[in-house]
């Protein structure tokens, strides 16, 4: 096998969780354009059938799904329709992520339980879905966990997200422990602050220009910063690869407190 090959996701089966807009909206394009055939599942159907029909246009496959991965059964019927239309799945990027900004002592129980049922429990939920059925077919297969530096670091008001993200770094650790003997793979990847329509208001602010300042790149990540990462973790490039994160920050996790 070549290194081109061996990097190649072509007539891979990836679903992607979140995928309606940001990380997971970039992720299906890129990974439909390398020859991938991308599942698109969120809550908002229609921005989903939007993308789809983005990436058919250009010729690549594409289906979606409605998911809510707090909910047990609207991830069963996901991952069922996802399979339906493009076969087994051979790659699952657990993108979904939600967070909610308030300093500590206004976080409630509600906000924690909110962000770590989606960042957390719900990329558990998604993950062992997928993983029984890659154990079941006994042909393995890659998922990938969409962590954070804040898995690492800190950050003022967003102790929940934090949370969860450092639980979801453990998380990955302990799949790939588990699931290493059925051939699937659980990796990380870890971006750092990258520039995005959620967050470009901050980072035109004072405050945001000070963080950027404070980071050793000077600069946010872009998008396609994060494509190596992932087409290295979605293929076979990575079949060695089990329970690693790989940060993509600009050496941000480098720099002083």
């Amino acid at each position: 096998m070549t290194s081109s090959q061996r990097f190649s996701v072509q007539g891979k089966v990836v679903l992607i969780t979140g995928a309606s807009s940001g990380f997971g909206a970039h992720f299906a394009r890129v990974l439909a354009s390398e020859g991938a055939k991308v599942g698109l599942a969120a809550r908002r159907v229609d921005a989903l059938e939007s993308i789809a029909a983005e990436i058919r246009k250009v010729g690549g496959t594409a289906a979606t799904a409605k998911l809510d991965v707090s909910d047990s059964a609207s991830i069963r019927q996901a991952v069922q329709a996802i399979e339906q239309s493009l076969g087994r799945i051979d790659v699952l990027v657990n993108n979904s992520g939600v967070s909610i900004g308030k300093p500590l002592l206004e976080q409630t129980a509600e906000d924690f339980d909110a962000v770590v049922n989606v960042n957390l429990r719900g990329a558990f939920l998604v993950a062992t879905e997928v993983a029984r059925r890659m154990k079941a077919d006994g042909k393995g297969g890659s998922i990938i966990n969409i962590e954070s530096i804040l898995s690492f670091r800190q950050a003022g008001q967003i102790a929940p997200y934090a949370a969860s993200k450092a639980g979801l770094t453990q998380l990955t650790r302990s799949m790939a422990l588990e699931l290493a003997r059925f051939k699937i793979r659980v990796n990380g990847i870890a971006p750092g602050y990258f520039a995005t329509d959620i967050n470009k208001e901050f980072f035109d602010t004072d405050g945001g220009a000070a963080m950027i300042k404070r980071m050793p790149s000077r600069r946010l990540g872009e998008l396609e910063e994060l494509e190596g990462p992932l087409l290295l973790l979605a293929s076979d490039a990575s079949s060695y690869m089990n329970g690693a994160t790989i940060v993509v920050d600009g050496g941000h996790l480098s720099s002083n407190l």
